[in-house]
């Protein structure tokens, strides 16, 4: 069949909303056959590679996945946690605080989260919302800036389900949030809750998560939000430009990426004589491979290393309060319009519309 099976159909049901936290994924266990499935999920998306996809395909199944599939199951074993992958069990707690953060503002909407690559699937989630009777659905994706490699392959996902459901329900898609308020000053409370304890660096490293040159040329613009999310959290630190540094990390390839390079500007920082860092991941709202790893093991090595005496990082949002706030206050105004604010008038309201819908389709002999 084309379409997916349509659940039972009752007239005058009243319709629920709900909020769908997307995040990039994570591998189901932190073993080699488990990554290897992940990556190859996550390296064929069109979005992320754009390489003809005959030639991609030789150097995805032939060298990438060989190699890279062991070595990172040694990285993924080195943050994983007695509850599972950090990325997930954030994701999870954020999508249930959420719930009670949009509750405390009065809407009675339903939060649950899926992953782009992994599990919970998107098709899965979506799938169960259906048979649920969502009839209203808000993305709102785990990226404060957009690219077309991680928000716009969520868009993808989403739309590519609804081709297969015959009654598709009301979409709202979150595109970005990099310069909204209210997450700029959860990013700026985390750093000085920090500060409080730690002091102050030399020099706060903001690391974004890289990305292809050639995206950036083909009109991409992740990498003009990943600057202004800096420039307004500097702002809010009250910074300089000499005391704060924009980086990109997670580099793939030969090809040319967005620079400077994490690791290569932390290596000359401390060859300057720069003697503390601290770094922050501000695109990332939850602490994953990239950061725990990446960030908080290896770059802190390759700082230490060439010369440098102090390195910290400050975790990303997870549950913070004021983050959940922002969340909160971020998916509300994509929620306007919608009637999720259940008053006692409206609930009486929509009964009475039930009421009308259930004769008007006994009328006409529909199926109720």
């Amino acid at each position: 069949m084309r379409f997916y099976p349509e659940p039972d159909y009752s007239h005058g049901k009243i319709g629920k909303t709900a909020v769908v936290l997307l995040n990039l994924g994570t591998p189901d266990a932190p073993e080699r056959s488990a990554v290897r499935r992940y990556l190859k999920q996550f390296l064929w998306d069109r979005r992320v590679v754009e390489v003809p996809r005959p030639v991609w395909w030789l150097i995805l199944n032939g060298i990438i996945l060989p190699f890279r599939s062991g070595q990172s199951a040694k990285k993924y074993a080195s943050i994983w946690t007695k509850d599972g992958s950090p990325l997930k069990v954030h994701t999870e707690k954020q999508a249930l605080l959420l719930k009670g953060y949009l509750g405390e503002r009065g809407h009675e909407v339903h939060v649950t989260y899926a992953m782009r690559y992994g599990s919970p699937s998107i098709p899965s989630v979506l799938n169960k919302l259906k048979a649920e009777g969502y009839e209203r659905i808000l993305i709102l994706s785990g990226y404060p800036q957009y690219s077309a490699t991680t928000t716009a392959s969520n868009f993808d996902a989403v739309f590519q389900h609804y081709q297969q459901v015959r009654n598709v329900p009301e979409l709202r898609l979150v595109k970005n949030y990099h310069d909204h308020d209210a997450y700029i000053e959860a990013l700026r409370q985390s750093v000085l809750k920090h500060w409080q304890t730690h002091g102050r660096p030399e020099k706060l490293v903001m690391s974004f998560h890289g990305l292809p040159k050639a995206f950036l040329l083909r009109g991409d613009p992740y990498h003009c939000e990943c600057y202004k999310t800096a420039r307004l959290l500097a702002e809010k630190l009250g910074l300089s430009k000499e005391q704060y540094l924009v980086t990109f990390q997670s580099r793939l390839g030969r090809a040319e990426w967005l620079q400077p390079y994490t690791s290569n500007a932390v290596k000359e920082l401390a060859q300057q004589g720069t003697k503390r860092i601290d770094v922050i991941c501000p695109g990332f709202i939850a602490d994953c491979l990239e950061t725990l790893e990446e960030i908080a093991m290896e770059v802190r090595e390759d700082f230490l290393h060439a010369g440098g005496k102090e390195f910290n990082y400050i975790p990303c949002l997870n549950e913070s309060p004021s983050w959940l706030r922002a969340l909160a206050e971020i998916a509300e105004q994509h929620l306007i319009g919608w009637p999720t604010m259940m008053t006692v008038s409206l609930r009486e309201e929509q009964k009475q519309q039930a009421l009308i819908s259930r004769s008007e389709a006994k009328r006409i002999g529909a199926p109720l």
